[in-house]
């Protein structure tokens, strides 16, 4: 049995904040993956038996029966999956997760919550129950969307942190800070203050992660990789700030990370999970 992954942009208000709803069932590739930091918060509902993450500083795997939510994090961290898996989860856009939370993106930052710490245990239980009993992965979807809706909420400051978000997107976090601080007429702290707010991340390190995603997704592991001049071209400083950066995203060094993206396309060509999570098994 492999895996089933069933996709779709979700209908509006909430297209504005999220990328994707998805289904996922079957046997993962390996038991326990490597998911490298990315600008993109995470809300997975569980419907098998529980997961583990070792996330942030951590050196425990934690368990979540009911699923987790997590906002933009900092450096890479561990999924451990139950094989067989069955889950429908959400990929936000950097500013999306906070209108579903009771709390500051922040407190999410590399300290992944449960869905019952975030939406209570009457919401979060009556969710499962719908969706353990739906048809087909897209009534499920359906259930998942209408969720989010009954949390949906204002919050001040999304449309300033939404603009200057999709400003450092659109550049692959080149764009310089200071002058997106003063196209949008506010101070540094201010903006850093509702940035970590929504996104648990200050315009830095966000327009880090997009630098740093944006480059490795670039890197074609089939062909040999000149690390200098890639470093060079996607503005480092030089080679050894680049693998800094490298070890602190992903967990490996470049030339780790390459051999294990060269094992995960030998072992499971064209797998519909290729692409970002790497063997950590």
């Amino acid at each position: 049995m492999g895996v089933e992954y069933v996709s779709r942009v979700p209908r509006a208000p909430l297209d504005d904040l999220i990328h994707d709803v998805y289904y996922l069932v079957g046997r993962p590739p390996y038991r326990r993956l490597t998911l490298p930091a990315a600008p993109a918060p995470l809300l997975i509902v569980n419907l098998g038996a529980p997961f583990h993450i070792r996330a942030g500083k951590h050196l425990e795997a934690a368990e979540y029966a009911d699923g987790c939510v997590v906002s933009t994090p900092t450096r890479s961290w561990e999924f451990g999956y139950p094989i067989p898996s069955r889950s429908v989860g959400v990929h936000f856009k950097p500013w999306g997760l906070a209108p579903f939370l009771p709390m500051a993106a922040a407190e999410l930052c590399d300290r992944p919550a449960t869905i019952e710490q975030v939406w209570g245990r009457p919401a979060t239980a009556e969710l499962r129950d719908q969706l353990a009993t739906a048809a087909e992965p897209h009534q499920m979807l359906t259930l998942l969307e209408e969720a989010l809706m009954r949390q949906l909420s204002e919050i001040h400051g999304l449309v300033l942190v939404r603009h200057v978000s999709t400003a450092i997107a659109a550049t692959g976090g080149t764009v310089p800070i200071g002058d997106l601080i003063a196209a949008g007429g506010v101070s540094s702290t201010y903006l850093a203050r509702r940035f970590k707010e929504i996104i648990g991340v200050t315009p830095k390190r966000l327009a880090r992660a997009h630098r740093f995603s944006t480059t490795v997704l670039a890197i074609d592991p089939a062909e040999p990789i000149d690390w200098a001049d890639l470093a060079a071209r996607a503005g480092y400083f030089d080679q050894a700030h680049f693998g800094h950066e490298f070890r602190e995203f992903t967990g490996f060094t470049p030339t780790r990370y390459v051999e294990v993206r060269r094992r995960f396309l030998r072992e499971h060509p064209g797998h519909v999970l290729d692409g970002w999570p790497l063997p950590a098994d």
